[in-house]
């Protein structure tokens, strides 16, 4: 380790994380360095209010301008926890274009700004880390951009946010309605007191493109992601998916779509609830921890698995990225860039393939099954399972579809809501990882 050289170090944004960072860094100072190969030391944080209480941070170093953080020349290495687009995203364009590396976990800025990010990163010659802007601590992103970067991704599918993790998994367990199970996690403190950002899958949506992004090599924003969140899953639906051996996940998917003909490659970006197995791993994935599948085709099947969110777990993998940073800058080298050289396109949900769960109020008369299997069939849809309970004068009807095409599933659920045996279409719930 250098015994004169100190990269010093610019925060901007002392919240949960922040601070957390900045806490970590004091307490373990001798370790990073050691690990680093050189010393590391925050010399300035920049906050919106100097009068916050902030114990274990020296209130010299706290400032409300955060350009002086961005453009102080004996800064080298910046480290953005604000959150939001801006000006986070002008002030890490500015840090770049002087000379500093940095390290984020602004989820929702690389969701919409990373391809601009990365070429700016690229034209100042500066890194840009940002383990923690998925999963936590959780290492998924470096080993995507690293570690399997000589095979091919053909899927990733995850967990990824811990709010809705916890809601559905106390519906699972406990019977719990969704606005029961919500009031708990914002009890707990798992759900904001507005939690639209999690329950309608926009937080998810965004991780889902940053996954996508590194997976396939092409960029991916979070507009390019379908969305559905779990609002409208009921307590019913987790009883029948719990009564035919599956649990309910939000899951995020990306993945490379099946080639037939011609075609040229495409990838599928999708978050949506999701039933699985419970042999599934996912399956097993309780409460706020989050966890990420990913299939290759010389790996195989890979699982990472820890927690998703929460100061300590995230302030873990900005140091993972900082130790990295500092090592190269000492070095006198870069880390790997960002690549989308593949430039595929980005599919629409109707090319996607999965299975459907329908649940329907059907008249309990002869015919009814005749008819639905029919129309299923008209659509290019097979039928796996049928499973029909009798309620006097009606019947809950469910249906397990095998693989087919979204458009073709999308359509089937339309023709069977016309139906005149067809009282109503509870639900429809995807179903993956079955054989």
């Amino acid at each position: 380790m250098s015994n004169d050289r100190v990269l010093r170090v610019g925060l901007l944004g002392a919240g949960t994380v922040g601070a957390e960072v900045a806490r970590l860094m004091v307490a373990n100072q001798v370790d990073l360095a050691a690990r680093a190969g050189v010393g590391l030391v925050i010399t300035k944080i920049a906050v919106r209010d100097l009068t916050t209480p902030r114990p274990g941070i020296d209130p010299s170093i706290l400032t409300t301008d955060s350009d002086s953080i961005v453009t102080d020349p004996e800064i080298d290495l910046v480290i953005e926890v604000m959150g939001g687009i801006e000006p986070a995203r002008s002030l890490i364009l500015k840090a770049m274009t002087h000379g500093k590396a940095v390290v984020t976990a602004n989820k929702a800025l690389l969701a919409k700004h990373g391809a601009e990010l990365f070429h700016a990163s690229d034209l100042a010659d500066v890194d840009f880390y940002y383990e923690a802007a998925v999963a936590g601590a959780i290492p998924i992103l470096r080993p995507l951009a690293e570690s399997l970067v000589g095979d091919h991704v053909e899927r990733v599918m995850g967990i990824i946010n811990g709010t809705t993790n916890y809601i559905l998994t106390k519906m699972h367990e406990t019977g719990a309605s969704f606005e029961g199970a919500l009031l708990e996690a914002q009890a707990l403190g798992y759900a904001e007191a507005d939690p639209t950002a999690d329950v309608d899958g926009f937080d998810a949506a965004a991780k889902a493109a940053i996954l996508a992004g590194l997976a396939f090599h092409t960029q991916v924003t979070d507009e390019d992601v379908y969305r559905e969140g779990i609002r409208a899953i009921t307590a019913d639906d987790v009883s029948v998916a719990k009564a035919m051996g599956f649990v309910i996940k939000l899951l995020a998917i990306a993945e490379a779509n099946e080639l037939h003909g011609s075609q040229e490659e495409t990838i599928s970006v999708r978050v949506h609830p999701t039933m699985i197995p419970v042999t599934h791993p996912l399956a097993a994935v309780r409460e706020a921890f989050n966890a990420v599948f990913v299939k290759c085709e010389s790996a195989g099947e890979l699982m990472f698995y820890g927690r998703g969110a929460g100061g300590t777990p995230t302030a873990s993998a900005i140091l993972g990225d900082l130790v990295a940073v500092a090592r190269n800058r000492n070095e006198g080298s870069l880390g790997p860039t960002e690549t989308d050289y593949a430039d595929l396109d980005i599919a629409p949900i109707g090319v996607s393939r999965t299975r459907y769960l329908i649940r329907m109020d059907v008249a309990d008369v002869p015919g009814v099954l005749a008819s639905v299997a029919s129309t299923v069939a008209k659509n290019d849809v097979s039928i796996m399972t049928v499973r029909q309970e009798g309620r006097g004068g009606d019947a809950e009807l469910v249906v397990l579809t095998h693989i087919a095409t979204e458009s073709s599933l999308a359509n089937t659920v339309k023709d069977l809501r016309e139906l005149e045996v067809v009282q109503k279409v509870v639900s429809v719930i995807r179903v993956e990882g079955l054989i």
